[in-house]
């Protein structure tokens, strides 16, 4: 029998949200002017954002901390620049990572006309010594390599994060490299049960004190994404 971990369900309908005519983003972490008692960080996890982007438009924002930033677009391809002056664009079955020293101004834009992008946002803040880098963008295949666990290949030496397109029914099982990192995992698509937890698209799910997470996808063509982070202590 599967035990069940010490976790914490964020549930999709719960999130955050801001939403003008050309922008929407639903949060499932604090973020800007929402804040609930009960939406803090999971550990160095600060900022999950789902954002969609009209054709044409660009968004701006300024990182307060030293952080690891990574863009994962859903639908379509992102363009990336900040004030550092770095400039990248990264589509579906693309993530980019890039460490970035507080104070820095990013813009991700739309570059299509008349089509709308969908992106993942992640932020987690840099821990230790870690040098800040150039973007890298890197590529990940879960098309031609159903019903497993593919590693998104960035470069990086605290967070680890892999991706799953998968049918009905099919399991993995995810084991994590140190006993006191945690494990983030948020459904794209689909349904998947996570350690004896139900999760539908773009419900997260924080779990801690685990060796290795099983999961199962309750639909077909359902997706997630799962990521491993170190973790000095969590309060829920």
């Amino acid at each position: 029998m599967v035990q069940q971990n010490k976790g914490k369900i964020f549930l999709a309908e719960e999130r955050g949200h801001h939403e003008t005519d050309w922008f929407r983003s639903f949060n499932t972490f604090n973020f800007g002017q929402y804040q609930q008692e009960h939406k803090l960080p999971f550990g160095p996890f600060y900022v999950l954002n789902d954002e969609t982007l009209a054709g044409g438009k660009s968004i701006s924002m300024t990182v307060e901390a030293d952080s690891v930033i990574v863009l994962i677009p859903v639908v379509g391809t992102i363009a990336y620049t900040d004030s550092a002056g770095h400039a990248n664009c990264v589509s579906a079955g693309e993530c980019l990572l890039y460490t970035t020293p507080k104070n820095t101004t990013i813009q991700i834009s739309n570059p299509y006309h008349d089509e709308l992008v969908n992106f993942l946002q992640l932020w987690f803040y840099k821990l230790g010594n870690e040098r800040d880098n150039a973007p890298q963008v890197t590529l990940f295949n879960i098309i031609n390599n159903t019903n497993q666990l593919v590693p998104i290949p960035v470069t990086h030496p605290h967070y680890k994060f892999s991706i799953g397109k998968y049918n009905g029914r099919e399991e993995s099982v995810y084991k994590l490299s140190q006993l006191q990192n945690g494990l983030f995992a948020f459904v794209i698509q689909g349904a998947f049960e996570v350690q004896y937890r139900l999760l539908h698209p773009r419900d997260g799910l924080a779990l801690w004190e685990a060796s290795e997470i099983e999961l199962e996808a309750l639909s077909n063509d359902a997706i997630i994404l799962v990521m491993e982070i170190p973790l000095l202590h969590v309060e829920y």
